[in-house]
């Protein structure tokens, strides 16, 4: 049974949300509110470009595959639409692309056998090499550990893909991508919001 996604954003290219060259797809919605939130207007379960299905999606990803290593799904919350998008993982881990997940959820709480939502998280999980967990804490916000948003949040290496990276967890600042095309402005990354706001004064420069 294939289930639909709605999708707030994706960039073919970029390598603000991951190592190496990736594929971003922000999932619309998200069951959590986390205060300071860096995508508040993904929150919704309405909105996005809905309909998608796995197929559809996975197909546009693979078209990218000579100019990307992998593919992050970030939010919203990916894992409320885990059955969806643990398809999506399937078909491109096939291609030879890599998968990594930003979450809200726990590793822990991910896998709770008990919970009736296990069997689509498990799926997606089991096609996952790098997940970051927890959700986000403004009170412990940092900017040293790359694509890091606070310190409660860990990564969790699931395959050997990366284990190049497990001791030593890119130590760099996080960074932010700005792009400018047909009237729009968009920016992805982990902006700290001060950054954020001398970026935009000087694109009006």
């Amino acid at each position: 049974m294939s289930h639909n996604l709605s999708i707030a954003a994706k960039i073919p290219v970029t390598e603000a949300e991951g190592p190496g060259k990736r594929f971003a797809v922000w999932v619309q919605g998200c069951p959590f509110r986390c205060p300071g939130c860096c995508n508040p207007q993904y929150l919704d379960f309405t909105g996005g470009t809905s309909n998608i299905s796995p197929a559809q999606l996975a197909g546009e990803i693979v078209e990218y595959q000579n100019e990307i290593e992998g593919v992050t799904f970030i939010g919203g919350e990916p894992f409320s639409k885990a059955a969806a998008l643990g398809e999506v993982a399937g078909l491109i881990r096939e291609k030879g692309l890599s998968v990594m997940v930003f979450t809200g959820y726990t590793l822990g709480e991910l896998s709770d056998s008990a919970d009736p939502a296990y069997p689509a998280r498990s799926a997606l999980l089991s096609n996952t090499d790098l997940l970051v967990d927890g959700r986000y804490q403004r009170e412990n916000h940092i900017t040293n550990r790359r694509w890091i948003g606070s310190s409660n949040q860990e990564v969790h290496f699931l395959t050997d893909r990366y284990i190049d990276l497990k001791d030593q967890w890119p130590a760099e600042a996080n960074t932010i991508e700005i792009r400018y095309k047909d009237g729009q402005l968009t920016i992805n990354g982990f902006p700290d919001p001060d950054i954020t706001k001398k970026s935009l004064k000087l694109l009006k420069k």
